[in-house]
C-alpha cells in the first residue's frame, strides 16, 4: 500500500517515502490533467489532505516542521479550491434528489441544480484568468516541500517511535471523543464539522499504520470510512444552506427555496441520527486504551 509506514524500517525514512510520493503525485496530476484540469486540482487536493494527516505523526518530536509544513499545503490548497468547492454543491443536489419525496420536491430539487450548476460555471470563468499561474505556483510549492524534508531530523529507535505515535494518537482520538459529544449536546454545524475532521485524520493515521495489524485495521478502515462519507454529506448540506443565505438570489422562488430546505432539514436530520449511532461505536474504546494498543503493535512490528 503505497500511503504507508512499513514498521520494519527507519520510520524517519518511511515518513520522507510517502511524502515525497504524495506530492509527486500532486505535481503530476496538476502538470498532466489526464481527466481535465478540475478533476487534476480535485485529485491534488486529496493528496494533500493525506499529508495534512501525515504531518501529524511527527509534532511531538518536530512541531515547528509540522506547522509550517501544514501550513505551507493547507494555504495553498485554498488557492485551487473555488471551481470545486461550486462542484460540491451541485453534487449535493444529487444526493438530495436520489432522496427526494415527490414530484413537486424533485422538480424544486432540479431547479435549484441548475442554478447551482450556473454559479459554479461563472466561478469557474472567473478562476479561469489565473488558474495557469495559481497551478503553476502549487506546483513550485510541492517541490518546496519536498526540499523540506531533506532538512527533518527525526529521532530514530523502535520505543521512541512508539511514543510519539502512542501520543498523537490518543490526542486525536481525545479531540475526536470531544467533538463527539459536542455533537450530541449542542448538534451545532460546527460540532459535526470538526467530528468529520477528525474522522478523516483517523481514516488517513489508520491506512498510514495499515501493516501493524492488516485484518483488524481494515474492518475498522471501512466503519471509518462510511463515517466520513456520511459526515461528508451532512457537511454538503450545511454549506448549500449557508450559500443560499448569502445569496439569496440564487433562488428567488420562495416555493423552490421553501422545498429545498424541506428537503435538507430531512436528510440532514437523518444523517446526523446514523453519525451518531456509527460514531458511537468506532469511538467506543478510551483514547488511551487504543493509543498503548497501537504503541504495543508497533514494538512488536518494529522488532
Amino acid at each position: 500500500m503505497a500511503f504507508s509506514i512499513k514498521p520494519s524500517k527507519s520510520f524517519g525514512g518511511e515518513f520522507a517515502r510517502v511524502a515525497e510520493a504524495q506530492l509527486r503525485l500532486a505535481i503530476d496530476s496538476l502538470e498532466k490533467r489526464p481527466e481535465g484540469t478540475h478533476e487534476a486540482i480535485h485529485a491534488a487536493r486529496k493528496r494533500f489532505k493525506r499529508l495534512r494527516a501525515l504531518y501529524r505523526l511527527v509534532e511531538p518530536d518536530a512541531r515547528s516542521f509540522r506547522e509550517r509544513e501544514n501550513e505551507r499545503i493547507r494555504n495553498m490548497a485554498r488557492t485551487l479550491s473555488a471551481v470545486r468547492d461550486a462542484t460540491a454543491l451541485v453534487e449535493t443536489l444529487d444526493y438530495l434528489k436520489s432522496a427526494s419525496s415527490g414530484e413537486e420536491e424533485m422538480e424544486a430539487l432540479q431547479e435549484a441544480q441548475e442554478r447551482l450548476r450556473n454559479r459554479r460555471d461563472e466561478i469557474a470563468q472567473e478562476a479561469e484568468a489565473d488558474l495557469e499561474a495559481r497551478l503553476q505556483a502549487a506546483v513550485e510549492t510541492c517541490q518546496e516541500a519536498i526540499q523540506a524534508l531533506d532538512h527533518l531530523d527525526l529521532p530514530e529507535g523502535r520505543t521512541r517511535t512508539a511514543k510519539r505515535l502512542e501520543k498523537v494518537w490518543r490526542k486525536q482520538l481525545g479531540k475526536a471523543h470531544r467533538a463527539l459529544e459536542e455533537c450530541r449536546t449542542s448538534h451545532t454545524e460546527e460540532a459535526f464539522h470538526e467530528l468529520r475532521k477528525c474522522g478523516q485524520v483517523y481514516w488517513m493515521h489508520l491506512q498510514l499504520l495499515y501493516d501493524l495489524w492488516p485484518s483488524a485495521i481494515e474492518a475498522k478502515r471501512e466503519q471509518v470510512k462510511h463515517l466520513v462519507d456520511l459526515l461528508g454529506h451532512e457537511h454538503d448540506l450545511s454549506v448549500l444552506v449557508q450559500t443560499i443565505n448569502e445569496t439569496p438570489d440564487l433562488l428567488p422562488k420562495s416555493e423552490t427555496l421553501a422545498l429545498l430546505l424541506g428537503a435538507v432539514i430531512r436528510n440532514q436530520q437523518a444523517l446526523r441520527s446514523e453519525v451518531l449511532s456509527r460514531a458511537q461505536q468506532i469511538f467506543i474504546d478510551r483514547p488511551s486504551n487504543e493509543a498503548a494498543i497501537v504503541a504495543t503493535l508497533w514494538l512488536e512490528a518494529a522488532d
